[in-house]
């Protein structure tokens, strides 16, 4: 299938079929997707856990208002960003895309490293972490039409207790926050209502103004 014709296939999946198992090559295609998904400054400022503990995901379900596909996936996957940047984040990710590129420090980067110390630690953290669980929401994006592109069903869901699912997964002590959960898996179509509805988005001239 084109693109196109992958993402009129993907819906919100309301119902998965719990005896189907994604590959793990799959799973790794679309979790290498969200690793090179593009950031703020090339920050990647959040981490993926990736779930597939019966146990975990019954009390994950627990916190989702009891949404079905939580359980019912293969794999969960969490994006948690960080709670906030501080200057041993910033300069981790320079040292590392410094040693990575292995090219050395040179004026520019520095000037471009000492701007952001400069400028975002003092934010605070309740304006870094929306800045940082924004960015959780282009990887989330890219996830989903990897998964159409594999013919996997995704779920997008912010339906769930950020704060007691953080508890649970012990990520504050890792200086992260959940943000959004993206249960992967397939339909099960003889159960799902939502299938067999007409997909709908709004018209192309009452969505698109063009500028010429």
């Amino acid at each position: 299938m084109t693109l196109l014709e992958q993402l009129n296939w993907r819906y919100a999946t309301k119902k998965m079929d719990p005896a189907k198992s994604v590959p793990q090559e799959k799973v790794d295609q679309i979790v290498e997707a969200i690793r090179l998904t593009p950031t703020s400054s090339g920050l990647q400022p959040y981490e993926l856990l990736v779930i597939t503990n019966k146990d975990i995901k019954e009390k994950i379900q627990a916190l989702a208002w009891g949404q079905s596909q939580v359980v019912d996936c293969s794999h969960l996957i969490v994006f948690a960003a960080w709670d906030d940047y501080t200057a041993e984040r910033i300069n981790g990710s320079f040292d590392y895309t410094i040693a990575e590129r292995g090219v050395g420090t040179n004026e520019r980067t520095e000037a471009y490293r000492k701007n952001m110390l400069a400028n975002y630690p003092p934010r605070g953290p309740d304006v870094n972490f929306v800045h940082t669980a924004k960015q959780t929401y282009i990887a989330l994006g890219i996830a989903m039409v990897a998964a159409a592109e594999l013919g996997v069903d995704a779920t997008p869901m912010e339906g769930f207790d950020p704060d007691a699912l953080d508890a649970l997964l012990g990520l504050r002590a890792k200086g992260l926050r959940s943000v959004t959960i993206l249960p992967l898996g397939y339909r099960d179509a003889a159960n799902d209502w939502l299938l067999p509805l007409k997909k709908v988005r709004r018209s192309r001239e009452n969505f698109v103004t063009e500028i010429k």
